[in-house]
């Protein structure tokens, strides 16, 4: 697969859920950026297919991003580039991957499934 990715990725443990035209179902973020994720998750999706994504945050609550699947691995996940979202849920994604990039860069991964809140 070309490499086409221009924003840095993060890789991350986030629940997620997602609607599209044939299912509604949950999985899991493991790898994030500020332009689109890979959602491990029953793959009953379709390449083009627009969804409906709600991440699940302790910190900021649900996000809600519109996507595009642009491509599946079967009975694994599939990959969604955002094509949509209001300007506070793209600002907590944004606080997120920042996040996670300083986290990586001094070596210790945050996994924000296990974050409580105060």
């Amino acid at each position: 697969m070309n490499e086409r990715r221009k924003k840095s990725r993060i890789k991350i443990n986030l629940q997620v859920s997602w609607e599209g035209a044939r299912a509604q179902l949950r999985g899991s973020i493991v790898d994030l950026s500020t332009s689109g994720c890979f959602i491990l998750s029953d793959d009953q999706v379709r390449v083009g297919e627009l969804l409906r994504i709600t991440i699940h945050t302790v910190e900021y609550g649900p996000l809600y991003i519109w996507g595009e699947v642009v491509y599946q691995i079967s009975e694994m996940g599939f990959a969604a580039r955002f094509t949509g979202a209001d300007e506070a849920d793209v600002n907590h994604l944004t606080l997120i991957v920042k996040s996670g990039l300083y986290s990586l860069e001094e070596n210790n991964p945050i996994d924000f499934s296990e974050l409580k809140s105060a």
